[in-house]
């Protein structure tokens, strides 16, 4: 692959959506012409746009979806036909929908909506169910500081609060296999996410489990494994850093957590996790000295802190697809 760089042991050696029917924006989206089966979304810090790279394809040129920029939090589809995102124009956020094979945008769900009786602002992090037919997602009430989960249909209907009245906030969601539950991040505030959250969409109330105690918070996303049994989480240390961590997830929460990686400066940052294979996590790595983001691979369950490889140079907020 042209321009890989390799990380060892911490030092630098050189589907669904077809039959839905929401509001065709126009104008923001590409020709139609894209190649995409498996792989990478993501967005460039540069132009704020969703780009997308097969696994077979040029990592170093990769192909664009959107035109009009204000992207952010691009997330595959389970059945990698759809992107969705959350587009940003001024203070006013909306959800939107792009096919992985190019073609015009389509807006689900706008700021303001007058389905959301608290009000519903600041959209961030959008993830799809897995049978493709509703959209999870984060966002403020009334612009206020605590952030709740929302969910609302493909095709624009059917918005629920799924944690109403709360005084937790709540990070970037994560989808069970069986779609029947959603796990993410919880805690006082958005820089305050220390406990993982397993919250019913049957309106059962949500159940918490805490960290280990060597993190202090989850920096962004919680990721569920492909089989259901792992999560994967950017754990923010006492030194500052931000590290991919793997754990055992079930009934009785989180446990045995095991560090993916071993990068030694505390300025280099791995965040915004997303599995890959079922013992493979791809993630942002960004380095806080210098240098642009990029996605990054590492396998998991070996006992051992990884070597990572990059994937994608010039790339950030990932999301990989179909699994």
């Amino acid at each position: 692959m042209t321009g890989m760089r390799w990380f060892i042991g911490g030092v630098l050696a050189v589907g669904l959506l077809g039959a839905c029917e929401p509001t065709d924006e126009g104008g923001g989206g590409t020709t139609g012409d894209v190649l995409f089966t498996q792989g990478f979304a993501f967005v460039r810090e540069d132009d704020r746009n969703v780009y997308v790279v097969d696994d077979d394809g040029d990592p170093n040129d990769p192909q664009k979806l959107t035109t009009v920029g204000g992207v952010y939090w691009p997330a595959v589809s389970r059945d990698g036909r759809s992107i969705v995102f959350v587009q940003r124009s001024g203070t006013a956020t909306s959800l939107r929908t792009v096919p992985t094979s190019g073609g015009t945008t389509a807006t689900l769900f706008s700021s303001g909506d007058s389905t959301c009786p608290r009000g519903c602002t600041n959209f961030r992090t959008p993830t799809f169910s897995p049978d493709g037919r509703s959209v999870v997602f984060v966002f403020s009430t009334n612009n206020s500081s605590v952030t709740s989960l929302g969910r609302v249909n493909t095709d624009g209907s059917g918005f629920v609060e799924l944690t109403p009245n709360t005084t937790i906030s709540y990070g970037a969601p994560s989808f069970v296999p069986n779609g029947s539950a959603v796990v993410a991040p919880a805690g006082s505030g958005l820089r305050q996410l220390n406990q993982i959250a397993r919250v019913p969409l049957d309106g059962t109330g949500p159940t918490f489990s805490s960290l280990g105690n060597e993190v202090l918070a989850v920096e962004n996303r919680v990721a569920v494994s492909p089989s259901g049994t792992q999560v994967a989480f950017d754990g923010r240390l006492s030194s500052g850093s931000v590290r991919i961590y793997v754990a055992s997830f079930g009934t009785a929460g989180v446990s045995a957590l095991q560090r993916v990686t071993d990068l030694t400066s505390a300025g280099v940052l791995e965040t915004w996790p997303t599995w890959t294979r079922s013992n493979q996590v791809g993630f942002l790595l960004d380095d806080a000295s210098g240098g642009t983001p990029g996605i990054y691979r590492a396998t998991t369950g070996t006992g051992t802190p990884s070597s990572v490889t990059l994937a994608v140079p010039s790339a950030a907020e990932p999301s990989y697809g179909p699994l």
